[in-house]
């Protein structure tokens, strides 16, 4: 799902879990820390493994272990904006620049 490059995460996320289907864990970073997004997956018995903002007045508990595997992730993303395309988006349009980040995925990660 693409978004503007404007939009938190947090306005998105009900669209992506939408797409996710069925899950026993979500793993997100503070950008996602909402309580209502909690009391969500809460509610589809889906454990939330998001870290609480820094701000926060109570702090949250979350499986810090299960955590690290968020990583995998982020490497990922990080592997993908070696490409100058994806990473400074040329492409005014969605479709354009979609097939440029699943061209980027096809050589980083089957070369």
């Amino acid at each position: 799902m693409l978004t503007a490059g404007n939009v938190s995460d947090i306005k998105a996320a009900p669209a992506l879990l939408e797409r996710a289907g069925r899950m026993r864990y979500l793993l997100a970073d503070k950008g996602y820390d909402a309580d209502h997004l909690r009391r969500s997956l809460r509610d589809a018995k889906v454990v939330p493994g998001i870290p609480g903002r820094r701000n926060r007045k109570r702090t949250v508990r979350y499986d810090k272990k299960r955590y690290c595997a968020r990583h995998l992730v982020e490497n990922a993303f990080y592997r993908l904006k070696d490409f100058r395309r994806v990473a400074t988006r040329y492409d005014k349009l969605a479709a354009n620049f979609l097939s440029g980040v699943a061209l980027a995925t096809a050589i980083a990660f089957w070369l």
